[in-house]
């Protein structure tokens, strides 16, 4: 008499091979977000760059501060308001008014309105 053997996997072979990818998955998932923080990081830093040097233009051409970020681009200092790539909205930004000196009017720095942080620990809010 021949025996038939079946041939397939069994529970303990599956469970090892899924431990293994899952392993696999924890330690490569950090490696790829890491990638896509440093981007929006970046992006970030470009996006302040530009909206505070559209207002220090606005401030050396009018003598004060833009009223909020819409009137740079009603006075074409930038062609729209950046889309906060933290909060993925463009009216997520948060004007800076000044409180030391009453004289002055306006906004005269930006934040990102996002409560995120970045590896170290600070706050994207505070940049």
């Amino acid at each position: 008499m021949k025996r038939h053997v079946q041939q397939g996997f069994t529970i303990v072979e599956l469970l090892i091979v899924l431990l293994f990818v899952a392993l696999l998955a924890s330690i490569t998932t950090p490696l790829l977000m890491s990638p896509m923080e440093r981007a929006e990081e970046s992006v970030l830093k470009e996006d302040l760059y530009v909206i505070r040097k559209a207002i220090d233009d606005y401030y050396s051409d009018h003598g004060r501060y833009p009223v909020g970020l819409d009137e740079l681009v009603e006075k074409r200092y930038i062609r729209r308001i950046p889309i906060d790539p933290m909060t993925n909205s463009a009216s997520s930004w948060v004007g800076v008014r000044s409180t030391e000196d009453q004289n002055i009017e306006g906004i005269f720095d930006v934040h990102s309105g996002t409560d995120k942080k970045n590896r170290e620990g600070q706050s994207y809010k505070e940049w």
